[in-house]
């Protein structure tokens, strides 16, 4: 993958950054093990990283099915017009089960990634709460049957 060439990062960066993507919650001593120098210096790179805006926080993965939410699906939204983007953006905020929210090129405005317990939680979550939001003109949903593929990219 090319790097953005305004970025400064250096061969320490990418190092750090390829450890963490295998495993971010590697200590940083360990990580400074590895790359040989000191913890010190793993701390400065990482602030560094996060100034730039290059490492955004940390989250936990969570086994959502473990915790009884069995549908997964993405949502293409059709929006009436460009001035109802904000409004429906700050609306969908607001709907937890609304995990990820992209603005797309092609058929739809915009994709979701919606969360949900079961199918008639998906049917409150569309009928209730995303189709009555104004400035959505209508809506498909497509159920995922499973994810085979699941990782970050490698640098």
């Amino acid at each position: 993958m090319a790097l953005n060439p305004n970025l400064q990062l250096d061969e320490l960066d990418l190092q750090i950054l390829e450890l963490l993507i295998k495993d971010c919650r590697t200590p940083y001593l360990e990580i400074a093990r590895i790359c040989h120098v000191s913890g010190g210096t793993i701390h400065v790179r990482m602030k560094k990283m996060e100034d730039m805006g290059i490492i955004k926080g940390s989250r936990i993965l969570l086994d959502l099915a473990k915790l009884g939410y069995d549908v997964c699906c993405f949502v293409g939204i059709y929006v009436d017009k460009t001035s109802s983007f904000s409004y429906v953006f700050e609306e969908m905020k607001k709907i937890n089960e609304v995990v990820e929210l992209h603005l797309t090129t092609g058929d739809y405005s915009m994709f979701a990634k919606v969360i949900s317990k079961n199918i008639a939680d998906l049917q409150n979550t569309l009928l209730e709460k995303i189709n009555n939001i104004d400035g959505i003109q209508r809506t498909d949903t497509f159920i995922s049957l499973s994810q085979p593929i699941d990782r970050n990219i490698t640098l």
